[in-house]
């Protein structure tokens, strides 16, 4: 008699907005929805951390229900009827924006974010232009000695998103909820330089705030979220192979961000593939080979004349000095083939096996 896989499990039925859909056991109410176009607002969501419910916007109505259940943390079940979009659901939403825009400044013309901001397009779509209970924007005081990231707490909306990514995914907890009610702010342990609190500049917390709390110091002000042109590309640090998305304004590189759910990176960065890109637009990088003329200074020249140059020293010291005179040094920033070509040309044709990579530290 054959056995039954009891491991195996069954495939879930879920009506959305009246549609049946097809789920899978442990699947949330909002990844359902969002697995047939239909969109749930967020804000304290990161499809990289664990469901939080903090933000109750993503409120859903679920038959049987005592009352409006968060989506994100809500697990489908077996014949579950839900319903995103009613009247009530709308008026509750439309109330949660209106509380947090009763103390967000409205800076949009000056905020980093602008275009790109959860906050700014959820207060778009609910028709909210100002809080009915007046605007009381909040006065902390705003820390900007960090290299590549520039913070203002004014602006934040304590959705925690920036406390648990960099507790939860890079394992460091630079960012903590201090004091309560009114008076919340996200910040360092002992208000300390996030330099001092094992911050590795990462800028995850950055990739993953909803609103212009957190911003790339680097790049502000630099142009607008639509006004660049995006272009997936692949980071050109070590050799994970981390996807990017770079974003150029005017022929210039202003920002790098990755995409969440993309890639092996799956949305995440280190300093390198976010803050790194100042070579590119750098002054000072050669745009043609040099090589020193009588005086010994260094001078433009053809590529032909370089490599005959470097053709006649590299003889004359293997000539002199064997092969060991030599010593090579890879780049994580050049292709696997390029590299294989290198040690091959090293060990070959240099004769030598001195040879490193700047990556292998």
């Amino acid at each position: 008699m054959a056995v039954v896989n009891e491991a195996v499990e069954k495939t879930l039925t879920v009506t959305v907005n009246g549609r049946e859909v097809k789920a899978a056991p442990g699947q949330t109410v909002l990844e359902v929805a969002r697995s047939i176009g239909v969109e749930i607002p967020t804000l304290c969501h990161d499809d990289r951390l664990e469901p939080y419910g903090a933000c109750r916007l993503c409120l859903v109505e679920v038959e049987g229900a005592r009352g409006p259940v968060p989506a994100c943390a809500t697990k489908v079940g077996d014949g579950m009827t839900v319903q995103t979009n009613t009247d009530k659901i709308r008026r509750l939403r439309k109330f949660v924006i209106e509380l947090l825009l009763s103390n967000h400044p409205l800076d949009c013309p000056v905020c980093e974010a602008a275009g790109d901001c959860r906050l700014q397009d959820y207060a778009y779509e609910y028709e909210v232009n100002m809080s009915p209970w007046g605007w009381h924007p909040l006065q902390f005081e705003s820390r900007d000695d960090h290299p590549n990231i520039a913070r203002n707490p004014n602006r934040c909306i304590l959705c925690g998103r920036c406390v648990r990514i960099c507790r939860d995914v890079m394992g460091i907890g630079c960012w903590g909820f201090t004091n309560r009610g009114y008076d919340t702010i996200i910040d360092t342990p002992y208000n300390l330089p996030l330099e001092e609190v094992g911050c590795v500049s990462c800028g995850q917390c950055i990739s993953t705030c909803p609103v212009g709390a957190l911003s790339m110091k680097r790049s502000r002000y630099a142009a607008r979220h639509w006004q660049t042109d995006k272009t997936t590309t692949i980071c050109p640090y070590c050799g994970v192979g981390c996807e990017v998305v770079v974003h150029t304004h005017r022929d210039a590189l202003v920002r790098t961000t990755a995409t969440v759910g993309r890639g092996v990176n799956n949305g995440n960065l280190c300093v390198k593939g976010r803050f790194g890109f100042d070579f590119q637009n750098s002054p000072d990088r050669l745009t043609a080979p040099l090589v020193r003329d009588e005086n010994g200074d260094l001078v433009p020249t053809t590529w032909d004349v370089a490599l005959d140059r470097v053709e006649q020293n590299f003889k004359r010291i293997k000539a002199e000095s064997g092969g060991s005179a030599f010593a090579v040094l890879a780049s994580a920033k050049c292709t696997n083939e390029e590299n294989y070509v290198l040690q091959k040309f090293t060990r070959a044709v240099l004769g030598t096996n001195n040879m490193d990579h700047c990556a292998r530290l």
